[in-house]
């Protein structure tokens, strides 16, 4: 059930980045909800193996070159979901910190129901 909210969460934030963040493009909800799923399954597969291949860099900025490397991913994914467009570096920064934002919200809201 909790896999569900986030994919939905992240469908949903992600058809509002696209109404508020210009140079990021889904054109459908069913756009929204492919690219929600590929984003879980990188952020499990893909993205540990990249922060291990990438923590010397991460160590020198203090973190901050995680921002960078969700963007990246978040760009990547632009290249292969027809409908889905990020036209920029800068709009795939701001689109996967919006959505990092969301999922900090979303895993908060579960963690405190969890402790209730």
């Amino acid at each position: 059930m909790k896999a569900l909210i986030y994919v939905l969460t992240t469908a949903v934030t992600l058809l509002l980045i696209s109404q508020y963040v210009p140079g990021i493009l889904v054109e459908s909800f069913y756009t929204a909800i492919i690219v929600a799923v590929i984003w879980g399954i990188l952020g499990l597969t893909v993205r540990p193996i990249l922060r291990v291949l990438t923590f010397p860099i991460n160590l020198l900025t203090f973190g901050l070159f995680s921002f960078v490397l969700n963007a990246l991913i978040f760009w990547f994914l632009a290249t292969f979901i027809s409908g889905f467009h990020v036209y920029s570096f800068l709009a795939a920064l701001e689109g996967s910190l919006i959505l990092a934002v969301v999922a900090w919200a979303v895993r908060a809201v579960f963690k405190h129901e969890d402790n209730d």
